[in-house]
């Protein structure tokens, strides 16, 4: 069932795949908003920072279980 789920192709390739991309992407977005609030650019509150983190997180174990659970 989870196989099915995890290589279920979109715009040609599997779920599982765009999962790691918007993980990484959501990862170096978080980044970004350190990184440019030490620079002064305060456009993105650093409270933002935490948040994003967290929803990384949340975003990377449901990638990483996906990956896990479609293998058994």
């Amino acid at each position: 069932m989870f196989r099915e789920i995890a290589y279920t192709l979109i715009l040609g390739k599997p779920l599982i795949m765009w999962g790691g991309l918007i993980t990484l992407s959501s990862f170096l977005f978080t980044a970004y908003i350190s990184f440019a609030n030490k620079r002064g650019d305060h456009r993105i509150p650093f409270a933002w920072h935490q948040k994003m983190a967290i929803i990384s997180l949340i975003i990377g174990l449901l990638h990483g279980l996906l990956g896990i659970l479609s293998n058994l």
